[in-house]
């Protein structure tokens, strides 16, 4: 496991649209279980904290920053 403890400042160039993130996550087999928390139960991790703020859009590109994620014990079969 790493952790990022430095990362390059991204500078935005849209409004990050929620529904976009919820349909990427989507995609990505990640269900939204509550609020602006979703879950790969399949791939065992949980994102927690994902909105506007800590989701940044730079030339339609997602950039997730500041959110926190968990592993579940699905993650490590």
């Amino acid at each position: 496991m790493n952790a990022i403890v430095m990362q390059e400042f991204i500078m935005t160039s849209e409004t990050t649209n929620l529904n976009i993130v919820k349909d990427f996550l989507e995609y990505n087999k990640f269900l939204n279980n509550r609020n602006n928390d979703y879950i790969n139960k399949e791939l065992g991790l949980i994102l927690e904290d994902i909105h506007d703020e800590n989701v940044l859009c730079s030339n339609g590109i997602l950039y997730f920053i500041d959110t926190v994620f968990y592993l579940t014990a699905q993650f490590y079969i």
